[in-house]
């Protein structure tokens, strides 16, 4: 592929709709790359989710982007609290063209169709309950860790698993 330059992505999947039933007409579709910054998307959800009385937001990504998707999602439901989240992963499609670098020659052709399916995954997290029975559905987190926002560190008895005592070992390291 050292000889070819990719010159053009298309994604198939642009336009489709969200995996979802009962989706409000005004929610607000999140699309998170491997580029985007956390803090600019979680700044943006929490003001909307806080403006809107039946707020909803849809977090999508696909690829690189999947670990920073979550990622936000778990800050935003830590920051706001009592949000009900809808996880649905699937496979997203994109056709990628290469054209050849240098003199154009007929013989392999000039340019390439490449295919790949990326994994994908859309979030939703809503003020309002959701149906528990539809797959994918999560509840809103217990109300000790909403109200004080905090991790509580566990003792050392509570995060080191029993070991035999050996001569070489005293403790959880």
């Amino acid at each position: 592929m050292e000889n070819f330059r990719r010159v053009q992505v298309v994604d198939e999947d642009d336009g489709q709709p969200l995996p979802f039933k009962n989706l409000h007409p005004d929610v607000v579709k999140m699309r998170v790359k491997e580029g985007s910054k956390i803090r600019n998307l979680v700044g943006y959800a929490v003001t909307h989710m806080l403006s809107e009385e039946n707020g909803q937001i849809v977090f999508s990504a696909y690829g690189r982007g999947v670990t920073k998707a979550v990622t936000c999602v778990e800050i935003l439901k830590r920051k706001i609290g009592g949000l009900h989240q809808v996880t649905k992963v699937q496979y997203k499609i994109v056709q990628e063209v290469w054209e050849q670098k240098g003199p154009k020659v007929q013989h392999p052709a000039p340019r390439l169709n490449v295919q790949k399916n990326y994994p994908s995954i859309n979030i939703l997290l809503s003020k309002e309950p959701l149906d528990p029975q539809e797959e994918g559905y999560q509840p809103p987190q217990s109300m000790a860790l909403k109200e004080t926002g905090k991790r509580f560190p566990l003792s050392h008895s509570e995060h080191c698993a029993p070991k035999k005592k050996t001569e070489e070992s005293e403790g959880c390291y």
